[in-house]
């Protein structure tokens, strides 16, 4: 009897969507069983937006993110980084997360049992939403192994709120503190500009704030109050002004630039980075894929980052 071919997907499951499993990033072979190859960093893609309050459509993200990643694969060396990536770090993309389409319990569970399985063989995971709801299994995942971790989060929206459902992506750092995967009283918000809760713990560099201060003064505060805690960098692309990301389901005027956002994130390489995710890409809102290429461009900065984080090891 002929033995079945196994899937040619993330844990050879079946996958029925029709948007998952592109090609890897930065032209990245696929790899379909991470947990038992060498390698640094495992790149997973998320096509979830079920817990999507505005603008459905950033399930297209990782596939976007992917797509536009080529336009990055060309310098030796990533300008303004003066080494080779590929020469310090090795990475993986294990394509993207399957699980029944409709059922966000059932992501969440493989979510959180995958970036597990990552930590457990000694990589480090940079996830591709997908809507930022994919964080909280991520935290539930990194908590396993590094406990209370402080969050470094770049968003419009404080995301703290508690008159969501249980998936919605507004409510992660409720959930999280109260389940004791972050410390707010460590972790710094980033670009904030709607309404938020002042009492939370939470340092707010409110988007008007964060415009404002120099970078330097910005980062400041940032390590004053994360310190060398493990930290967990999340990154929803509406921390950008609509005019630098307009594919994204829930834009606010008032928000960075492309520039300074990565000149703030080049500046994060000496803290203690343990994972790290870029959410809320929406392709069909952006006409030329210039958000893509911010997600994809942020992508490419996190492995600079955890790049320098393996040398200090």
């Amino acid at each position: 009897m002929a033995t079945k071919t196994p899937f040619q997907t993330l844990n050879n499951v079946e996958d029925t969507s029709l948007t998952a499993n592109s090609f890897g990033f930065l032209r990245s072979p696929l790899c379909f069983t991470p947990y038992t190859v060498e390698a640094d960093v495992a790149i997973t893609g998320v096509p979830f937006d079920m817990a999507t309050s505005g603008r459905s459509g950033t399930r297209f993200g990782p596939q976007a993110i992917r797509g536009i990643s080529p336009q990055l694969d060309w310098e030796h060396c990533r300008y303004p980084w003066e080494f080779c990536l590929k020469d310090k770090l090795s990475f993986i993309d294990c394509g993207d997360l399957v699980y029944p389409s409709g059922d966000s319990k059932a992501m969440c569970a493989a979510l959180t049992e995958h970036c597990d399985k990552l930590l457990a063989s000694g990589k480090k995971c940079l996830t591709f939403g997908g809507d930022h709801f994919i964080t909280l299994p991520l935290l539930r995942g990194h908590f396993k192994h590094f406990g209370k971790m402080a969050l470094v989060h770049f968003d419009a929206h404080s995301d703290t709120y508690s008159n969501g459902s249980d998936c919605d992506h507004g409510t992660m750092f409720y959930h999280a503190p109260n389940e004791g995967l972050i410390d707010p009283d460590h972790s710094v918000q980033i670009g904030i500009r709607t309404e938020y809760d002042k009492s939370l713990g939470f340092t707010v560099l409110h988007g008007a704030l964060a415009n404002d201060l120099s970078v330097e003064d910005l980062v400041k505060r940032v390590y004053d109050t994360v310190g060398d805690r493990p930290v967990y960098l999340t990154f929803d692309i509406d921390c950008l002004d609509p005019a630098y990301a307009p594919g994204t389901g829930t834009p606010v005027c008032g928000g960075l630039t492309t520039d300074k956002a990565l000149k703030i994130v080049r500046a994060l390489k000496d803290l203690h980075i343990v994972g790290a995710d870029i959410v809320e890409v929406s392709p069909a809102y952006d006409h030329g894929d210039i958000t893509a290429l911010a997600g994809a461009t942020l992508a490419v900065e996190f492995l600079h980052l955890f790049a320098l984080g393996k040398d200090r090891k």
